[in-house]
């Protein structure tokens, strides 16, 4: 027999079957082993991660914050409880509170600061049993087996994201050249208390620069050593103008900024070191519970700038005294003192604003209120052609009035029998004043805009718009003798009382031997009035509603970080020439004594008795004031952003998320 032949007989294949048996129910068993113990871990492992997830899910639906209380780890911990989690030596739980960032690549990604609750992350760990297998092989191994597995899941759950508006006021200035760099050099200096002298393209850059406006406030927040995230607090603290300037370089430097834009702010850091201490929150308004998403908006330089220098100078009792060659006249003072500083930007939910448009949760800006004075003299009077006989004449024609409405005995000539008498008679003696000096006061600004209304499209229906209830600025104008007390304070309007161009005096005289002779040194001061002029009007305001919207949809108002939609607040009467027409119609006006007031009431009624003097005195006085209207309100006005001519309005809403709180992360 051959060897071969040995092993191909059924006697000697017995028993192969059972061995192939055997070992395929063994790697049957340890497949089971592997899909029980594997199933188990997943279902334990997504038990977990259903209770952070409700738990996260009821931290921020009810409100939990990680301030002190720590309500957002109490309600998660009864979520938790609910599910039959309970916190123990294996079982650990832990809530933090933070905000959502978006990286450039659209991830987003949870960022933690108690001080915010836009999102909150509840995190969990719990320990099983790995495995049965595991454990069989702990009792034939030689080394120590763990039979425990460290299981871990984690949810982010956030608030669904508010709609966000953002209304601004815009200045009015398209571009600065070097003519109108110098009017806000010295016009800023007078501001600031010290010295700016910015060059053109300076000016230039801070008008074309935009700002990240939450990049700003962390930055002042550092700057400051206030806690990262509390904007409420930021915007109350009391700080310098300088570090305000100084932040706002910073950023605007590690965003790419010009090297004239950062010469710039740091020269106005150097004018500003004297300035009034000042708190942010009086020209920028958050509404309250406004995310740090919702503060992702721009702002140009430009008019942060303008809003600080000019909220310093409302704080300072101080008005600022420009240089003579400011308006380009000569003989003029000018005085610029801010009344109300502006409310240059305003960011919130319209919603809330739209319940009560003036109230706690307004989205409201406006413009500053700026009082200027001029102070202009006057030629001298007696120079005028004609104008000293006109004066004299008016003897003849007032006397019978002022006779009759004070009770006076005034003669019309000497010839009268009064003036042979021993006491003489008295005799109207009218003088004109030697080049008097006539102020001008002029409130301009005030033009203020608010959010009424708002809609967001559903899906891909309806539409986009916000809608700001706007009213144009105001402009009070006075002329006359302006009480300087009082002439810039916040508290009350200025004083103007009537400036005196004739003295209507009364001087004794006597007739002897047929000779009339009056004595000037008794002649009394305005003892039968006076002769001014004076004038306190102010241009009414308009209000329009302002709908930012478009045909295209969604297009405006522009989302947050975009440049803003920009509409016009156009006024419904021509504001600058209705002011020219209102100085080119001054009257002169005759005023009687009253009490120690010499001209205290108006005498009405005899213009015609006046006219030779008011023809040939009132074009001297046009034509000295009116030539001040058109570069006061062109040039010095608008370089603090004020146009009465033409109010804009710029803005951005981004619309929010519907819905409960869901689960970001």
């Amino acid at each position: 027999m051959s060897p071969r032949s040995r092993f191909n007989g059924p006697a000697r294949q017995r028993g192969a079957i059972g061995l192939m048996a055997a070992a395929t129910l063994s790697l049957a068993v340890v497949m089971l082993l592997l899909v029980v113990d594997s199933g188990r871990l997943y279902m334990e492992q997504r038990k977990l991660q259903r209770v952070v997830d409700n738990a996260a899910l009821e931290a921020v639906s009810r409100g939990g914050t990680c301030l002190p209380g720590l309500s957002a780890a109490n309600y998660a911990g009864q979520s938790a409880l609910r599910n039959g989690y309970i916190v123990d030596a294996s079982n650990t739980l832990a809530t933090t509170c933070g905000t959502l960032l978006t990286t450039a690549t659209g991830l987003r990604t949870f960022s933690v600061d108690a001080t915010q609750a836009v999102a909150v992350k509840v995190a969990a760990s719990r320990t099983v049993t790995s495995s049965f297998a595991g454990g069989v092989q702990a009792l034939f191994s030689a080394n120590p087996v763990s039979l425990n597995t460290t299981l871990n899941a984690s949810a982010v759950a956030a608030k669904p994201q508010p709609t966000v508006a953002q209304l601004n006021i815009r200045s009015n200035l398209a571009t600065i050249d070097t003519a109108q760099s110098n009017i806000l050099n010295p016009l800023f200096s007078g501001l600031l208390g010290g010295n700016v002298n910015l060059t053109a393209l300076g000016w230039e850059g801070l008008l074309n620069t935009d700002i990240n406006l939450l990049k700003y406030l962390d930055q002042l927040a550092i700057n400051l050593n206030v806690t990262a995230g509390d904007y409420t607090q930021l915007l109350n603290t009391q700080t310098s103008v300088t570090q305000l300037i100084q932040a706002a370089a910073t950023v605007v430097q590690l965003g790419g900024a010009t090297a004239q834009v950062t010469t710039a702010l740091g020269q106005l850091q150097v004018a500003a070191i004297n300035a009034a201490p000042v708190r942010l929150g009086d020209i920028l308004q958050l509404q309250t519970g406004t995310t740090a998403a919702g503060l992702d908006a721009n702002l140009q330089l430009l008019q942060l700038v303008q809003g600080v220098v000019q909220l310093a100078n409302s704080k300072s009792a101080v008005a600022a005294t420009l240089p003579v060659s400011v308006l380009g006249l000569a003989n003029v003072t000018v005085r610029v003192k801010v009344i109300e500083p502006p409310q240059l930007s305003a960011i919130g939910d319209p919603a809330r604003a739209r319940l009560n448009p003036l109230g706690a949760d307004r989205i409201y800006v406006r413009t500053a209120q700026v009082r200027t004075m001029l102070s202009v003299n006057l030629p001298v009077l007696s120079g005028v052609t004609g104008l000293t006989n006109a004066v004299l004449g008016l003897v003849g024609g007032l006397t019978p009035t002022l006779n009759a409405l004070l009770s006076l005995n005034l003669v019309g000539t000497l010839n009268s029998a009064l003036c042979l008498l021993g006491a003489g008679c008295e005799q109207l003696d009218p003088l004109l004043l030697p080049s008097p000096r006539i102020d001008i006061s002029l409130d301009a600004g005030g033009a203020k805009s608010y959010v009424t209304d708002y809609s967001c499209p559903t899906g891909t229906s309806g539409t986009k718009s916000l809608t700001a209830h706007t009213v144009t600025s105001l402009a009070d104008l006075k002329l006359g003798k302006i009480d300087p007390i009082n002439a810039f304070s916040s508290a009350a309007q200025p004083t103007v009382a009537p400036l005196p161009l004739i003295d209507l005096g009364i001087v004794t005289c006597h007739k002897i031997l047929l000779l009339g002779t009056c004595n000037p040194a008794t002649h009394v001061p305005f003892g039968a009035g006076g002769i001014g002029i004076k004038l306190d009007t102010s241009v009414a305001q308009n209000s329009q509603d302002l709908v930012f919207s478009s045909s295209t949809p969604f297009a405006a108002p522009a989302n947050l970080k975009m440049p803003p939609s920009v509409l016009p607040a156009v006024p419904t009467s021509n504001i600058v020439g209705s002011l020219s027409n209102t100085l080119a119609g001054i009257n002169l006006i005759v005023y009687k004594p009253v009490g120690s007031n010499p001209l205290g009431a108006i005498i009405t009624g005899v213009a015609s008795l006046i006219s030779d003097v008011t023809n040939r005195l009132l074009p001297v006085v046009t034509s000295t004031i009116s030539p001040l209207l058109d570069p006061l309100l062109n040039n010095l006005l608008k370089g603090l952003g004020i146009n009465l001519m033409d109010v804009k309005v710029g803005a951005n809403m981004t619309c929010g998320q519907t819905g409960k709180a869901y689960l970001v992360i």
